[in-house]
């Protein structure tokens, strides 16, 4: 095992476990799944980390569910379980796992709180997404609400709710209504954070267990700087 790995496992912040699932605090610039980058994925290190605590023999199963953007923080989850994965993915799929973001932008909407409608349009080459007010070809509905939760001395705290789960969704919706996060610089916002990461955490997630049909809500605690900092 690399010192690399090592040294995620360390850092990694497990912030719910049970047989079925497990879900960790994602850092800003950790991936979820590999990809061309050939970096580490945080689902290597999840099951290296399994494997360690449970001394377990041979391979360690470990089912991804979602995804989160490379530069964003907050929850990722996990099944572990053959028997949870596919229900977990239900779940997603039918919209029953209610997803919450926090998000720091420098200009404040014009309204305190809305609902968002707009129609995206992927570029694969540029990976990004545009957001049309009107459907246009290729284009997916998305919807989110969002609400002004806290004043900052120079920025706002917004509070999302995705009723969609589109590409960048959060980051174009809110860039198209003139609100970019905080360095996210493919979305407009004027400069990159210093470590590469943009001001968006998943705070939230409120799903009924798939296997104990038990309700479960996990909140992830916001990364350590100052602006996030301000807003605890």
């Amino acid at each position: 095992m690399s010192k690399k790995t090592l040294s995620s496992i360390a850092n990694l912040q497990v912030i719910y476990e049970d047989n079925h699932l497990i879900a960790i605090n994602k850092r800003p610039g950790d991936i979820v799944q590999g990809d061309k980058t050939g970096d580490t994925p945080l689902s290597d290190v999840v099951k290296q980390y399994i494997k360690e605590k449970y001394s377990k023999p041979g391979n360690v199963y470990l089912g991804v569910v979602h995804r989160l953007d490379r530069p964003t923080s907050g929850i990722v989850i996990f099944a572990k379980t053959s028997k949870a994965l596919p229900r977990l993915n239900k779940l997603f799929a039918e919209k029953e796992a209610k997803k919450t973001y926090w998000a720091v932008v420098k200009n404040k909407p014009n309204k305190n709180s809305d609902n968002l409608t707009h129609w995206l349009k992927r570029n694969t080459k540029q990976n990004k997404s545009y957001a049309y007010k009107k459907e246009v070809p290729e284009s997916k509905k998305a919807i989110l609400e969002y609400q002004v939760i806290k004043k900052l001395d120079n920025y706002f705290l917004l509070e999302i709710n995705l009723k969609t789960g589109r590409h960048h969704q959060i980051r174009s919706q809110l860039s198209s209504i003139g609100c970019s996060i905080k360095g996210d610089l493919k979305y407009g916002f004027d400069r990159s954070n210093k470590d590469a990461s943009i001001h968006l955490h998943a705070r939230k997630l409120a799903f009924i267990h798939p296997v104990k049909k038990e309700p479960i809500a996990i909140i992830a605690p916001l990364p350590k700087d100052p602006i996030w900092d301000a807003c605890d």
